[in-house]
């Protein structure tokens, strides 16, 4: 439970204290960015792009249909004028009758094409500028995009040459000739009413989305972070009661709340726990002062002639020892953290050995096999890779030393410690004979106070161990466990 509360307030509260800070921040110390980096900032600026993209898709298909409408008409006026041509004898017209009828049609030239014969029916003036060629029979998408913004941009002496199907006489064609001035200033005209309507449309239509947005989405969100804010500050302050919206953002509500709710619960655990732990610190000290004063009073014992004495002093001993490794694990299982691994190489040999000896393998019956290849080496902190070998072997020796096999003699007890090399790892295996771990715990064999080394056991030696394994950037895990043995394994780096 402490290890999740731990968890629980390095991953959930420290960031929101960090945030809260940030928030608590004066406002003129950064104003740029904060506006700047702000989701409204951003939905604004969003707003504006597109509202220029809808004035854009709107402006660009104006132009082109009002470029296209206006030809055409230039276009019907001239082939309305051009059979007023042909009705007079031999298509023969004055200059001053022409000049009207080209007055009236806005063009300077009209061309009639039929069965590939061009009839000139009036007559184009000198140009200085060779004419744009503009085919209205088959134009594609792009060219009727591009062709009004070459009128608008073109030169002031540019003309116009523009060919189309006849609609009121016969023949393949009609072609005009049309100055571009008069067809640019029009166009001027259309594309400036255009564009402040798209303008105003766009705008109005942004300015609606962007109310709704910021109804629907900033508002909701201001909410969730001020709850969060006030969390942080206070997580034992009211919460804010969810809204009752259906949506996504009521869901992050709802998911806000629960997760508070946990942490808060996480929090006063922990809190509990804190005082737990130094109530159980001063037990703890006062029990291990209790407990050296009775090893006083056992040696003393131990030169006492009486055999009721000497039989019953190994059985003193022994709990004595126990009690004063209890105490000791739960004092070192109780520290706020384990300090940093201090990693260097660190030869298998001599580490096992020297956790054999503190382990009380050296003078016990169990027989210790090595299986370690001469010069093999880890990198690890020392201290804590000795820690680690001592709490598995201690394991080890205390489930040999109870089996009844070890008691009776019939399978000498037995403990194999091996090694190999695999790559950048090192995988080191410790090999018991003994009865096994009971299925009930193993699954919770590595969990704080559960012990699978008998009922004597603090149950906290294997969750010590794992943790300064990890810590090392190495595993700790049960292999197997059974009637023939357990077996552990500790994969540390190369």
């Amino acid at each position: 439970m402490t290890a999740t509360a731990d968890r629980v307030y390095r991953w959930a509260v420290k960031p929101l204290t960090a945030l809260k800070a940030r928030a608590d921040a004066p406002a003129m110390a950064h104003p740029g960015p904060r506006i700047i980096s702000g989701l409204a900032f951003r939905l604004l600026l969003l707003t504006v792009i597109f509202t220029f993209a809808v004035g854009a898709l709107i402006i660009v298909p104006n132009a082109a249909s009002f470029h296209e409408r206006w030809l055409r008409d230039r276009l019907q006026a001239a082939e309305l004028a051009s059979t007023a041509v042909e009705a007079l004898p031999y298509s023969m017209v004055d200059d001053e009758v022409a000049e009207q009828l080209m007055t009236i049609g806005g063009v300077q030239a009209v061309v009639v094409g039929d069965q590939g014969v061009r009839r000139l029916l009036l007559q184009a003036p000198n140009l200085p500028r060779t004419p744009d060629v503009i085919d209205l029979r088959g134009r594609g998408t792009w060219a009727r995009v591009v062709e009004p913004w070459r009128t608008l941009f073109g030169h002031p002496d540019r003309s116009i040459r523009v060919q189309a199907r006849p609609r009121y006489r016969s023949g393949d064609y009609v072609e005009i000739l049309a100055p571009a001035e008069p067809l640019k200033q029009e166009l001027r005209a259309t594309l400036v009413n255009s564009l402040i309507t798209a303008v105003l449309v766009a705008g109005l239509a942004g300015l609606m989305l962007y109310a709704a947005l910021a109804v629907l989405v900033l508002r909701p969100l201001n909410r969730v972070t001020r709850s969060i804010e006030r969390f942080a500050g206070d997580p034992e302050s009211d919460p804010e009661p969810p809204s009752n919206r259906r949506d996504e953002i009521g869901q992050v509500e709802r998911e806000l709340a629960r997760m508070q709710g946990e942490v808060r619960l996480a929090l006063r655990s922990r809190a509990r726990l804190a005082a737990l732990g130094e109530a159980v610190a001063k037990i703890n000290h006062d029990l291990r002062n209790m407990l050296s004063a009775a090893q006083i009073a056992s040696d003393r014992m131990a030169d006492s002639a009486d055999p009721a004495v000497a039989r019953a002093l190994p059985r003193l001993e022994r709990a004595l020892g126990r009690a004063t490794a209890l105490t000791r694990n739960v004092l070192d299982y109780g520290k706020t953290e384990e300090p940093e691994p201090q990693l260097r190489r660190v030869t298998l040999g001599p580490a096992v050995t020297a956790a054999a000896q503190d382990a009380g393998l050296e003078h016990s019956d169990i027989k210790l096999v090595r299986a370690l290849p001469a010069r093999l080496a880890v990198t690890a902190d020392p201290d804590q890779l000795h820690r680690i070998l001592v709490n598995l072997m201690r394991n080890a020796r205390q489930a040999l030393s109870d089996t009844p096999e070890a008691v009776s003699g019939t399978r000498p007890p037995r403990l194999k410690v091996a090694a190999e090399a695999r790559g950048t790892r090192v995988h080191i295996r410790l090999e018991d004979n003994g009865p096994g771990i009971p299925p009930r715990i193993e699954e919770r064999l590595f969990q704080a106070f559960v012990s699978g080394a008998g009922r004597e056991g603090s149950g906290l030696g294997l969750t010590i161990s794992r943790e300064l394994a990890e810590a090392q950037g190495g595993t700790l895990r049960l292999v197997s466990t059974g009637p023939q043995g357990t077996v552990f394994e500790l994969v540390l780096n190369a």
